[in-house]
């Protein structure tokens, strides 16, 4: 079966997000006056949202509704103006993205981060390319892995779900996949190590972005 709509994750699966996203958190933490994190330690910390993220950086003690609000914003304001100072795409994306573009395959991004760093990101990387759908968290909508942003998604771009590539670096998005019943793809230079795509039942696992090619 062709495939005509490839979903990607951002974060770790198009884009190498973690400095910016660990030099936000790290401000944020400053700012309040709580200890920061080496920047190797952020990859094991994202993947569920700014919310969790921001959970996850502060001191056990410290996360209670009202400091992990305050420190959300103090991370988006810095975010907002810093999420491209060290941010890249992974080597191989774009001319993925190229040549999917060229076969007249549909792409969407659904992330768990906020919707304004989403279509910011996207416009400043991956403007040129055929994106149908850019979706980030948003109201009324639950982060992944719960599958509602993948049929927000289908609805915005009407595909037969066998049509369809799920493409992610971590177990969030593979059961994501799962759950919205979609052909899922882990890819292994993200964020999170391969075990967690195999024991999260990843239908396929890709070593190079060209790779992807392949399961069309």
């Amino acid at each position: 079966m062709s495939k005509s709509l490839v979903i990607f994750d951002l974060d770790g699966t198009l884009l190498n997000t973690i400095d910016d996203l660990g030099n936000s958190a790290n401000e944020a933490m400053r700012q309040l006056g709580y200890p920061t994190h080496p920047l190797s330690s952020y990859p094991m910390m994202v993947g569920n949202g700014i919310t969790r993220l921001i959970e996850r950086a502060l001191p056990e003690e410290a996360r209670d509704e009202k400091t992990v609000t305050d420190a959300r914003h103090r991370f988006m304001a810095f975010y907002d103006q810093h999420c491209c100072d060290l941010t890249v795409p992974y080597p191989g994306i774009e001319l993925l993205l190229e040549e999917l573009t060229r076969r007249d395959i549909n792409l969407a991004v659904t992330s768990n981060k906020y919707q304004r760093a989403v279509s910011q990101l996207i416009n400043h990387f991956f403007s040129k390319y055929n994106f149908k759908v850019v979706l980030g968290q948003h109201d009324g909508v639950p982060t992944k892995p719960d599958p509602s942003i993948v049929f927000e998604a289908l609805a915005m771009c009407p595909t037969p779900k066998s049509d369809v590539l799920y493409v992610g670096d971590s177990g969030v998005d593979m059961e994501t996949a799962r759950r919205a019943c979609v052909e899922s793809v882990g890819v292994t230079w993200g964020f999170r190590p391969v075990r967690e795509l195999k024991a999260a039942y990843a239908d396929h696992i890709i070593e190079e972005p060209c790779d992807l090619l392949g399961l069309l």
